[in-house]
């Protein structure tokens, strides 16, 4: 019996079965894991209840896996639950305090569910939104315009006109006053009298639109939202410092759809606000992406060109065995390895060099020398050109010996015959190595550390200042706000949700930059698809 299922047929049945098993559970591991990180991603956006709470803070409970001695007495808090906490399978809740100014101070509780002396979900209690990511649970009452009091149901009529106060403050403080300030702060430099017609006249065009300015900012302070709190206590909030305003109690199914895309939207245009645990990852995503793509530009001619070398012009000796096994080791280096040599050969070394040739007069200040988006993408370029390397160069191992032949014989040249013949047929062999580098380039992170990506950058690589592209400057890059938010974050609460919408979105930029290059791939294929069949 043995003797027969060991049979040789028996043996290719039982490696088939093992084989597919192992690729179901494969398949199954990784669709888990991308909808546990859709759903709680998704999640991050949806309109959650809102509750009123009062907690009975004699009794101890459990933060984390430590226990916090709460202070005897009786507090209320709003809170932001997405399960009914009114349900005994709850055993423990997430607290918010109730107003947006102790929210910036103070951090998300757990408490146990034997605290909850009394909950409440009324239908008028609102989430307003602050401008610095913050957010505030009360119940409106009414609003102070300078005319005279509203209704809190005019809130949206009112904030627009609160926006276009807002446009037009920017607008002063960017097309007026900041550029009358670097000419006055020039002429200062060159030691213009105070008395010439042009400084005189620039003094007066700043003091003017600086009255206008605290003109509009007079009036955007006239106008407040008054609410009610969780204790009963009335407060006056400015609406300039408002964003929004939703009722989740008592939002139908369309208004938390309406809401739902509108917190996605916010989340890929915004910047991070509150320690990168409200707001957006518009600056992350930018940088990933401007990364991405300058890793590509500088990875892909450097891997074509060694391969081509490889493959065409080096001859067969033990001198370039060695290197295809050190082109082949190289892809399996760890990360980290990259970012050390980056560091210490492109930061230290290059950008040093570049410093004093270019800046000679700025000896105290590193521009090129310190970490920066070229230096990263230069390091991620370096990381993946094995990955690209090996791709092309079986690439132009599949082009058929043939088609190199009947080029020679019409009287073309070996380089005539790789740049019109071979290089284009190993094209679909080229995108697979540029997709497989995408992917790599994208998610890693170790190297970026040390190599300009920062947890928060004020300033964007492309702007409208003069040159416009800034690859000295530091950047944002998914992968390290993801890094930063789930091991530096010291809650569970909303800044989990926003981590795992980060992770999401980095997955669709990978997705989407694959998905183009794939496309490009296949097109590339279809073309010479008669030479590959």
């Amino acid at each position: 019996m043995i003797k027969a299922f060991w049979a040789d047929q028996e043996k290719e049945h039982f490696a088939i079965i093992l084989s597919g098993s192992l690729v179901c559970l494969v398949i199954i591991a990784l669709l888990s894991i991308v909808a546990l990180i859709v759903s709680r991603g998704l999640a991050h956006f949806w309109v959650q209840p809102a509750y009123f709470v009062n907690i009975n803070e004699s009794v101890q409970g459990q933060t984390g896996s430590n226990a916090e001695q709460f202070l005897v007495g009786r507090k209320q808090y709003a809170i932001i639950q997405n399960r009914d906490v009114a349900s005994d399978k709850v055993k423990r809740v997430w607290l918010q305090e109730s107003t947006y100014m102790e929210a910036n101070s103070g951090k998300p509780t757990v408490v146990e569910k034997s605290q909850i002396t009394y909950l409440d979900k009324p239908e008028r209690l609102a989430k307003i939104g602050m401008t610095d990511g913050s957010f505030l649970l009360a119940i409106p009452k009414q609003i102070q315009t300078p005319a005279s009091m509203a209704s809190a149901s005019e809130f949206h009529v009112i904030q627009e006109q609160i926006e276009q106060l807002r446009e037009q403050v920017v607008e002063i403080q960017v097309q007026h006053l900041s550029p009358l300030h670097e000419l006055l702060a020039e002429m200062r430099i060159r030691e213009v009298e105070a008395t010439a017609p042009a400084y005189i006249k620039a003094v007066q065009a700043y003091q003017h639109w600086d009255s206008r300015l605290t003109e509009l900012q007079q009036a955007l302070s006239r106008y407040s939202l008054v609410v009610s709190l969780a204790d009963g206590r009335e407060m006056s909030v400015p609406l300039a410092d408002t964003h929004y305003m939703q009722y989740p109690n008592a939002a139908n199914i369309f208004e938390k759809l309406y809401y739902f895309i509108s917190q996605i939207w916010l989340f890929v245009s915004d910047s991070p606000k509150q320690a990168i645990t409200a707001g957006g990852v518009f600056p992350a995503l930018f940088g990933t992406v401007l990364m991405v793509m300058l890793m590509t530009i500088m990875v892909t001619p450097l891997g074509v060109l060694a391969a081509i070398y490889l493959a065409e012009y080096a001859p067969n000796n033990s001198v370039v065995s060695i290197i295809r096994i050190a082109v082949s080791n190289l892809a399996g280096v760890p990360s980290i390895v990259y970012g050390v040599f980056g560091l210490g050969f492109f930061v230290y070394t290059v950008g040093g060099h570049l410093d004093s040739l270019i800046f000679p007069e700025k000896s105290d200040v590193a521009v090129f020398g310190a970490p920066g988006l070229l230096w990263a993408s230069l390091t991620m370029a370096l990381l993946t050109l094995p990955v690209v390397i090996v791709s092309t160069e079986e690439g132009l191992r599949r082009v058929p010996r043939t088609l190199r032949q009947g080029s020679y014989a019409l009287g073309a040249t070996k380089f005539e015959t790789i740049r019109l013949i071979v290089l284009p047929m190993a094209t679909p062999g080229i995108m697979t190595g540029v997709i497989l580098a995408i992917a790599r380039g994208a998610g890693e992170v170790a190297p970026l550390l040390m190599l300009g990506a920062v947890k928060f950058a004020l300033l964007l690589p492309i702007d409208a200042e003069f040159p416009y592209i800034h690859l000295e400057r530091q950047f944002m890059h998914l992968g390290v706000l993801i890094y930063d938010g789930a091991f530096h974050s010291q809650f569970g609460g909303g800044e989990a949700g926003l981590m795992f919408a980060a992770c999401m979105l980095l997955l669709v930029v990978v997705l989407v930059l694959n998905t183009i290059a794939v496309r490009i791939r296949n097109r590339l294929r279809n073309q010479y698809q008669i030479f590959n069949g």
